[in-house]
């Protein structure tokens, strides 16, 4: 992609955060955890050097995705956060708030980060999009889509010039060699149905958080597989269900098939299982399936 760049800021296994730019205007896509949202930044600082931070684009209301947002901000005050008109009602919410501190907080003692500054009250969104509408970024413009299925608020931006779509989770989490597994929270069908919007764009590249960006050939095989594990996937839970297979059964069979490599340093182990349960119980209510 001719004159733009895409730099991989993440400073954590787990954390969601890249840096797009062209030169002229800068976005960072996803922004990590708040334990990490200075030293994300800094990587930031580091190269943009005295450029200005422009954009902030956020793909769902996930405490590893969204809460990095508020620590760039204090680098950058003028920084747009843009996200789904979905997520914004979600970050309004101090319930949601509270969720995200504790979940942020019990990885950040995985990681072995003890005291950091809390800035989760502050989290917020400038620029609420709906389906369709566009972002005009200094040359740069983005569409905004709605991608339901890892969660309800799950958005992409695609650039239609450059034929790049910035992904979400709803499509998969990609494990860096062969394989794509399955995260649909909210919606079976919806994560389905993400995927084939973005199939009739024409993609020529993703960028997909938790990984970074993949080439034409990449692409392909990503959307094509995602497809498949996502009905493979459904396909072998409900079988199992269906059988009588215990929910812990199930979990375990999930993790056995998904849980190494990549997928094991970017996944913690509590969010693996606690996703797959989700799946587990989604899934029984789609097929309508009493256990």
């Amino acid at each position: 992609m001719e004159n733009l760049k895409i730099y991989d800021v993440r400073v954590e296994p787990g954390d969601s955060a890249f840096l797009i730019d062209d030169g002229k205007t800068a976005i960072m896509y996803d922004s990590g955890f708040a334990f990490t949202g200075y030293r994300v930044a800094d990587k930031i600082k580091q190269i943009l050097a005295s450029r200005p931070l422009d954009y902030i684009f956020l793909t769902h209301s996930h405490y590893d995705h969204a809460l990095g947002s508020v620590y760039a901000k204090k680098y950058w005050p003028s920084a747009k956060v843009v996200a789904g008109e979905y997520a914004t009602k979600i970050f309004a919410k101090p319930t949601a708030k509270a969720v995200m501190r504790e979940l942020d907080r019990k990885f950040a003692d995985t990681c072995g980060v003890g005291d950091y500054e809390d800035l989760i009250d502050e989290l917020g969104v400038d620029i609420p999009v709906a389906d369709g509408d566009v972002i005009r970024a200094g040359d740069m413009e983005f569409r905004a889509l709605n991608l339901p299925g890892h969660t309800r608020c799950s958005v992409g931006y695609y650039c239609e010039e450059k034929k790049l779509l910035l992904g979400c989770e709803s499509i998969g989490v990609f494990n860096g060699e062969d394989d794509v597994v399955p995260s649909y929270l909210v919606g079976y069908q919806m994560s389905l149905d993400s995927i084939e919007c973005v199939e009739r764009l024409g993609v020529e590249n993703i960028l997909i958080p938790h990984f970074g960006l993949l080439d034409k050939e990449k692409t392909r095989f990503y959307l094509r597989r995602a497809k498949e594990s996502a009905r493979e996937t459904a396909e072998q839970i409900v079988g199992m269900l269906r059988r009588g297979s215990s929910k812990e059964e199930i979990a375990a069979a999930f993790e056995e098939k998904f849980y190494h490599g990549y997928v094991k340093i970017i996944y913690p182990i509590d969010a693996m299982k606690l996703n797959t349960g989700i799946m587990i119980d989604l899934l029984a209510r789609e097929f309508g399936i009493d256990y």
